[in-house]
């Protein structure tokens, strides 16, 4: 059952599913927390309380907000760890993992650990040697495409690339669930906004990161040329010791929803250290 929490600026949606520890899942841009519909299950049947959230103006969270940088999104996970009792891991893919660097650095209190999977969490740079590469070429032009023409069908395609390989059962469905949300009014505009908005807001709060870090990459992710070392850089960027890299053979940008069993094998076993 959807619950709603009034923040500055807007109304965050989300929904609570099992009992136990705390654990806050929040998905990517053009998406709803549906994202994590095959890990949800398995983390409140392995006994946690999961909260997977929409994210301001994705899913049934309102549209219209002011920005959708991550160290807003970040407020507003902090929000909801605080309303839910505080004392979580917080889950966030792409954009949210971003937006769980800076909620880490800046409420060390309510967050035990965070799991960080595919995300843009630091600033890169395209070079032009890197269009050499299909699938970054291939990926880089759609979402530019999608951004700058608020394109359905840009997007649909984007995300297709990156489900490299293998597809969710219910990949149709999905299709179209995704579809119809990015043509509500509002949301194709978060997502422009949210895709314009720089990490530099995260990269700048990795090495203030105090718990614990789990970093998950698909090595068939588009976004990165090299998702290995993409991984190891967000290492490398925060205090030693305190993170690691897993890598989801096969896997594109979505690992939790491509490979489901994987990664939550990779989520709750960090789980059973840190929650």
């Amino acid at each position: 059952m959807t619950e709603f929490l009034n923040v500055d600026g807007g109304t965050i949606a989300y929904e609570v599913t099992g009992s136990g520890p705390l654990v806050v899942l929040a998905h990517g841009m053009g998406d709803s927390r549906e994202s994590y519909r095959f890990v949800t299950p398995q983390l409140a049947a392995a006994g946690y309380r999961v909260a997977a959230v929409d994210l301001r103006g994705c899913g049934e969270s309102s549209v219209g907000w002011p920005s959708y940088s991550r160290t807003d999104i970040a407020g507003d996970l902090i929000a909801v760890i605080r309303h839910l009792g505080g004392l979580a891991v917080l889950v966030g893919q792409s954009i949210s993992g971003g937006a769980a660097t800076i909620a880490a650095a800046q409420a060390p209190e309510l967050i035990t650990g965070i799991v960080e999977i595919a995300p843009f969490t630091r600033p890169t740079s395209m070079r032009l040697g890197d269009f050499r590469h299909t699938h970054y070429r291939r990926g880089a032009f759609r979402l530019l495409g999608t951004g700058l023409l608020g394109s359905v069908k840009l997007w649909r395609s984007y995300r297709a690339l990156a489900f490299p390989g293998v597809k969710p059962a219910d990949w149709a469905v999905d299709v179209q669930r995704v579809d119809a949300l990015m043509r509500e009014p509002g949301r194709m505009k978060a997502m422009q906004k949210m895709g314009l908005s720089a990490p530099k807001d995260a990269g700048a709060q990795l090495g203030n990161v105090r718990c614990p870090v789990l970093i998950i990459e698909g090595t068939q992710d588009p976004d990165w040329v090299d998702p290995r070392a993409e991984g190891e850089a967000i290492v490398a960027a925060m205090p030693a010791g305190l993170a690691r890299l897993e890598l989801v053979e096969g896997a594109g940008h979505y690992p939790h929803t491509q490979y489901p069993d994987r990664t939550a094998a990779l989520i709750l076993s960090f789980l059973r250290d840190h929650a």
